[in-house]
């Protein structure tokens, strides 16, 4: 027997079950579908400011008050401590040479410490996504959706006014579903991507990156091995750490349950070198190039084999048709590096839901789906460039550095506009669209291409310092704090004319995020 829907998603991760949760919240009737079933693990664990700051407006817009303590460490402790997450500070960047133990000169180059929040309370989290994608799953039904697990769709068919569904249940009973609009959530060349045979395409200057990752138990903090001289905005360990090398970098994320999830993502020359696809050998391969990380690993063990991705990019040909959409997590991936995913995905749930929530019905509805595509695929692939410069710059510590300060400043001056309820302010993921400095970034990333001798590099980082002055509002690019950058008021009330707003509102935007502490109780 076939089912009707108004819409069904199809990938019952966080964002699947997220803009299913919004479509019923919108009067759709839903069905979500899984292909295995939760607890489960997923890759794409840790969550920046922008992100949160998006997931607690669809939150409140949608009316899904449940998941406004996720977006925060302190409330997420507080109402949900069953739910592991990691706490994230901040931005560690420590930069290695091979076969050489880490070391940090005295400007610091070597090392790169961004705060994202000035305290525990009020930071961000490495999701757990186990415990936090059946958390959504479970909210999704709460909230109406009907939800089918275990379900494997063979075949999709488009019709003039609706898409069907086949395939079976885990316990071999046939599964057919009609939907006026399907929403893929599945990942890189998921369900639509395969039954439509959409196709990819590259993105420029960018290395064919492969990937290494598991779960592990027992690894060491970095603080351990490496103390830090001075007083770190935040403890290092406490963030999404990189450890980054001549041709890759290994990420490591902490969570509360004793798990730390760590793989690297390499460039070619590098990963057959190390022959990657052999997994804990070419681990072990890896970590005998970087003797500070292997003392970090040194008693450490898997929690599951790992796992092996020969191909990190991706880039769908098309995202979105008459009656279709893929979440931006289905259109293309680039890599970890920065935690680019989770912004980039809820900015297209929240682009998404709008449409749904404008233009269901309308003859506009197909128009504005291929408005959301046309943003997404654009903002890939300034994402890719700005990645792909990095991979660029991996042995020039400075550089590197300075072309972080690009993503850091438009992250900040983004969240910082949408809290002041000046969004229109901050156009597109990276300001990729904002009139003076989306070109200006574009041109800088061309640059970091065409690198020659030491004159260009000065000359380039002076370049990078005054493109983001009018919208660095946290203190970037200042040789004085020497790579270490604090989350501070006083930069944000300096920086108030640039977002277009006085310092008294800057302080009640402050006080309304949490940025100032409790006063202690009597």
């Amino acid at each position: 027997m076939t089912r009707d829907f108004d819409i069904v998603v199809v990938g019952s991760g966080f964002a699947g079950s997220l803009i299913a949760m919004i479509a019923r919240r919108l009067g759709r009737s839903v069905a979500l579908i899984e292909r295995g079933q939760h607890s489960r693990f997923a890759i794409g664990e840790s969550s920046t400011p922008l992100a949160n700051l998006l997931l607690e407006e669809l939150a409140r817009r949608y009316d899904l008050p449940r998941l406004l303590p996720l977006t925060k460490w302190g409330s997420w402790q507080c109402e949900h401590p069953e739910l592991a997450c990691g706490l994230k500070r901040g931005f560690t960047f420590c930069h290695h040479a091979l076969d050489a133990p880490f070391a940090v000169d005295a400007e610091r180059h070597r090392h790169l410490l961004v705060a994202a929040s000035p305290r525990d309370e009020i930071a961000d989290t490495h999701w757990f996504r186990a415990d936090f994608d059946a958390f959504f799953v479970r909210e999704a039904i709460a909230a109406g959706v009907a939800y089918f697990d275990q379900t494997c769709i063979g075949q999709v068919i488009e019709e003039p006014d609706a898409m069907t569904l086949s395939g079976r249940h885990g316990d071999g009973r046939e599964f057919c579903a009609r939907a006026k609009f399907v929403i893929d959530a599945t990942g890189p060349r998921g369900l639509l991507h395969r039954a439509f045979g959409l196709g990819e395409r590259p993105f420029p200057n960018y290395p064919a990156t492969e990937a290494l990752f598991t779960h592990f138990r027992g690894v060491k903090r970095f603080s351990e091995i490496q103390p830090t001289e001075g007083e770190p905005p935040y403890p290092i360990d406490d963030a999404a750490m990189h450890h980054v090398f001549p041709g890759g970098w290994i990420w490591v994320l902490r969570f509360n349950n004793g798990i730390t999830s760590a793989g690297a993502a390499l460039e070619p020359e590098l990963a057959t070198e190390l022959r990657l696809s052999e997994g804990w050998a070419a681990w072990l391969r890896l970590l005998d190039r970087l003797p500070s990380v292997r003392a970090q690993f040194a008693d450490a063990t898997e929690c599951f084999p790992f796992i092996h991705q020969p191909q990190v990019a991706f880039r769908s040909t098309r995202s979105a048709g008459a009656s279709w959409a893929l979440l931006p997590s289905a259109a293309g991936f680039v890599d970890p590096l920065l935690s680019t995913g989770f912004p980039l995905t809820l900015l297209g749930v929240t682009r998404l839901a709008q449409v749904i929530a404008n233009d269901w019905g309308q003859p506009k509805f197909a128009k504005r789906l291929q408005e959301y595509a046309s943003t997404t695929d654009a903002e890939l692939a300034i994402t890719a460039e700005l990645i792909g410069a990095l991979y660029r710059q991996m042995s020039d510590p400075p550089v590197f550095n300075a072309l972080t300060q690009l993503y850091f400043a438009a992250a900040s001056y983004a969240e910082s506009a949408r809290r002041l309820g000046r969004a229109e302010l901050a156009s597109g993921f990276l300001l990729h669209s904002h009139p003076e400095f989306g070109a200006a970034l574009r041109r800088c990333l061309a640059m970091a291409h065409d690198q020659i001798g030491d004159a260009w590099r000065t000359a380039f980082m002076d370049e990078i310092a005054r493109v983001i002055a009018p919208i660095n509002v946290a203190g970037l690019a200042n040789p004085i704090r020497r790579n270490w950058y604090s989350a501070r008021a006083e930069d944000l009330l300096a920086a108030a004319g640039k977002l277009q707003s006085s310092p008294a509102e800057i302080q009640r935007m402050l006080l309304a995020s949490g940025f100032y502490p409790e006063p202690a109780a009597n």
